[in-house]
């Protein structure tokens, strides 16, 4: 069917604003992604209901099939999903959870220890940010539940720690993808002095809201900064207050699976290390299968540059559900106990999923509404070269925080701000690529229709909306001070000079932060 374009139109922005709206002011999140989905659909059909209709089961049929085949990007996510779902019933149902929480009761002494495990697996665990949500909310939700950690703040700690992380590490999914795209602009505008790599690695020092947002989360941990939704939610775990507790109470239902009391750490251990690994090795095996079919030689960042991330999950999400069932089966747990935990787990992951099917069917439309071309469009015109890495930065967080993707972020205006810094001094060409990567992740982290927000709910088994709602403060503060930065450096060109001027607006958000947290 022809699609009415909306390239040049304020309407292209419509559908994606009112799902947003919608889903903050009601809370419904698929409510809101559903009408979201039928304006576009009736947009683009020049209001023809039925072709609307036809639209939307195009649409939702992409989802899963895509040129003849399966789309295997999105199922491959909802395998992964499924796969660490039934992974963690069967740890659960081994005591390795149980078992874990205990050695940490031993070692670990209250809620700022618990953070702090988590924050820390977050940082290391950096191979990719879905992965990293998951796993890292597996292995630490036991622990911050035993100390009464909100669910909430779990859910920001795996997401202020997972994109923020990828995209600071040049070996990761991230790095590999962003240096595709920054060695074709680079190429076209005969910077030959940076390799892709060297680039890459010169862009970190300006990723300031990347590196600011995992400062803060530390600081948020350390200092106790719960403020707005994130308190009540503290308040509501501590048991400090019974409004609402109910809802805290139902969210940290257990998955009705009786715990073997034999359980031992390593039984929760070494199926994530499994895990782990087995990740690792298929994107690299995937990776060099991928050069060793251009006929290229192996490199570790060539491998993670062409690694099926998709495939990867899966294999490694296998391997760890074997490991875990074979601890089961040492167990001799009976096969009917088995069973039911695999049905759990799975069925445990339903609603992430359908919130992603949701979240992937408005991507289409808003990418057929052309919401991402009108919104690069804005920064076209007569704009002092000065404010460029800040209006960059900006543009490409609400980009980003409409269409719902980083990724698809950077691909539209990472190009566009190369074009730029080429058409005017190629000296701005790096701070103006970094404003776009930060606002990028800036934009996604906010976003309600972010499948790497979902992601984060999902791992902590938090409710989703009460982690947008409880992280925007944190994310919006650390776009603040990266939007310092981005000016700094505009008018000075200095690194040096633009970090001064960030960490100085950091500790002074910091320290309002301390001021409203005590009251």
């Amino acid at each position: 069917m022809s699609l009415i374009d909306f390239s040049a139109s304020t309407l292209s922005i419509l559908p994606a604003v009112v799902a947003l709206g919608l889903a903050i002011l009601t809370r419904r999140v698929l409510l809101s992604l559903g009408i979201g989905i039928i304006l576009g659909a009736l947009l683009l059909a020049d209001y023809s209901v039925v072709e609307a209709g036809s639209y939307i089961y195009t649409t939702v049929k992409g989802v899963v099939v895509e040129d003849g085949g399966l789309n295997t990007w999105n199922m491959s996510i909802v395998a992964f999903l499924l796969l660490l779902g039934m992974m963690t019933a069967v740890l659960t149902l081994s005591g390795g959870t149980r078992a874990f929480a205990d050695w940490a009761l031993n070692h670990i002494k209250d809620k700022r220890g618990a953070s702090l495990l988590a924050a820390f697996l977050g940082v290391f665990i950096f191979i990719d940010d879905y992965f990293n949500s998951l796993a890292v909310g597996s292995i630490s939700r036991p622990v911050t539940d035993r100390f009464n950690v909100s669910r909430a703040k779990l859910a920001y700690i795996l997401d202020s720690t997972a994109a923020p992380m990828c995209i600071l590490m040049p070996v990761s999914s991230w790095g590999a993808y962003i240096m595709t795209i920054i060695s074709g602009i680079l190429v076209s505008h005969g910077m030959t002095e940076y390799s892709p790599l060297g680039a890459y690695v010169a862009l970190i020092p300006m990723n300031f809201y990347a590196i600011f947002t995992l400062l803060m989360v530390f600081a948020v941990i350390i200092f106790k900064l719960d403020i707005g939704a994130m308190k009540k939610h503290e308040k509501i775990a501590e048991k400090e207050i019974t409004e609402g507790e109910q809802t805290y109470i139902d969210l940290q239902d257990e998955l009705g699976i009786e715990e073997y009391e034999q359980g031992r750490v390593g039984d929760l251990i070494y199926p994530i290390i499994s895990l782990i690994a087995g990740t690792l090795f298929f994107m690299l095996y995937t990776g060099n299968t991928a050069l060793v079919e251009a006929g290229k030689v192996f490199s570790v960042l060539g491998a993670f540059e062409n690694t099926n991330v998709g495939a990867s999950l899966v294999y490694g999400g296998s391997i760890g559900l074997i490991f875990s069932l074979f601890t089961v089966l040492r167990q001799k747990q009976p096969f009917s106990n088995v069973g039911y935990a695999l049905w759990v787990g799975a069925k445990s992951m339903f609603g992430a999923i359908i919130i992603l099917f949701f979240a992937w069917s408005i991507g289409t439309v808003i990418g057929d509404m052309k919401t991402g071309a009108y919104l690069s469009g804005l920064v076209q015109g007569n704009i002092g070269l000065h404010w460029l890495p800040v209006i960059l930065f900006v543009l490409s967080g609400a980009m980003a925080f409409s269409t719902g993707t980083s990724w698809g972020t950077f691909g539209i205006m990472l190009p566009i701000a190369g074009d730029m810094a080429g058409a005017t001094d190629l000296a701005m060409m790096l701070p103006m690529l970094s404003a776009v990567l930060a606002g990028s992740v800036f934009g996604d982290h906010c976003s309600p229709i972010s499948d790497t927000t979902i992601l984060s709910s999902t791992g902590a088994r938090c409710e989703h909306i009460d982690h947008v709602s409880t992280q925007l403060p944190y994310a919006l503060s650390m776009a603040l001070v990266s939007i310092v930065g981005f000016i700094v450096i505009g008018f000075t060109g200095s690194i040096v000079s633009a970090f001064i001027a960030s960490s100085i607006a950091f500790i002074a958000v910091i320290s309002f932060m301390k001021v409203l947290s005590k009251h």
